[in-house]
């Protein structure tokens, strides 16, 4: 996910003998992911997500992972406002977390805070909440931090585990989606796989059973409802009207938004 590197641009680890006298203004500026396009999402925040993004899952055969979509093109935000707020109610914790993040050197042992020294609300005019207070100790704030992304890594571990069922059982396949815009311009996003309802249904009644009691079931089908999302999407272009989404009673041809499997998987967030 290329996302990360763009919105990390100088995440250095966060030491007293650095940090001593600096804080930070965290605020509800973010500015930090105007261009980028997707971010990934924890298993865990399906049903809170699914509402107002499309979740789908990125990745190879190695590796698969939730992400939600924030725009049709590449380098385009369409849930971030002109000032830099956010325009959902639910915010991914990959952004909240920001400008923390974990580093790990040896596969995921014992990880390092760091902190993104570009962000502009970092600073040492004593703005906000500081790192550090008497004696070097980390402050209250960098102590929640820490209980935040110690949390985060839980449940990126469980959402790793819950990916890889999937491809055991060979519930993804690449999709592809188009929005007609009201000008008539078409926009396409590939490069993102989606579950295949119809193996969903083939599975044997023990492995669905197995799968309800985990709740993973119902994230799966909370990600195959988020796909109306991308219809909804059409509403954050300037300008565009209001529309209906996609259902079984009308032509997937007559369509403003649809969601369909590819004839070859291509790479995201291109434009036709």
């Amino acid at each position: 996910m290329a996302a990360k590197q763009l919105i990390y641009e100088t995440a250095v680890p966060v030491s007293k003998t650095r940090h001593a006298n600096w804080s930070i203004e965290s605020g509800n500026d973010f500015a930090f992911s105007r261009k980028v396009n997707s971010v990934p999402l924890m298993a865990v925040e399906f049903p809170a997500a699914a509402a107002e993004y499309a979740v789908v899952f990125a990745g190879n055969e190695e590796a698969v992972m939730p992400a939600v979509i924030l725009g049709m093109r590449e380098q385009e935000n369409l849930y971030l406002g002109p000032l830099g707020g956010w325009q959902a109610k639910y915010i991914p914790a990959f952004l909240r977390r920001y400008p923390f993040v974990f580093s790990s050197q040896d596969e995921g042992k014992n990880f390092v805070l760091c902190i993104d020294e570009g962000f502009p609300g970092f600073n040492q005019e004593g703005r906000g909440e500081k790192l550090f207070i008497a004696e070097g100790k980390p402050s209250p704030f960098v102590d929640n931090v820490l209980k935040f992304l110690q949390s985060y890594q839980v449940e990126f571990r469980r959402t790793q585990a819950f990916c890889k069922k999937l491809q055991q059982l060979n519930l993804l396949e690449p999709m592809r989606a188009q929005v007609t815009l009201e000008g008539g311009e078409r926009l396409a996003l590939t490069g993102f796989m989606a579950v295949n309802r119809a193996r969903l249904k083939t599975l044997p009644g023990e492995k669905l059973a197995e799968m309800a009691r985990s709740d993973e079931l119902e994230l799966l089908y909370a990600h195959l409802a988020s796909m109306r999302n991308f219809a909804a999407m059409r509403e954050r272009f300037t300008g565009a009207p209001s529309l209906q989404t996609n259902n079984d009673r009308k032509p997937a041809a007559e369509s403003d938004a649809k969601v369909r499997k590819p004839a070859e998987a291509k790479k995201p967030a291109r434009k036709r």
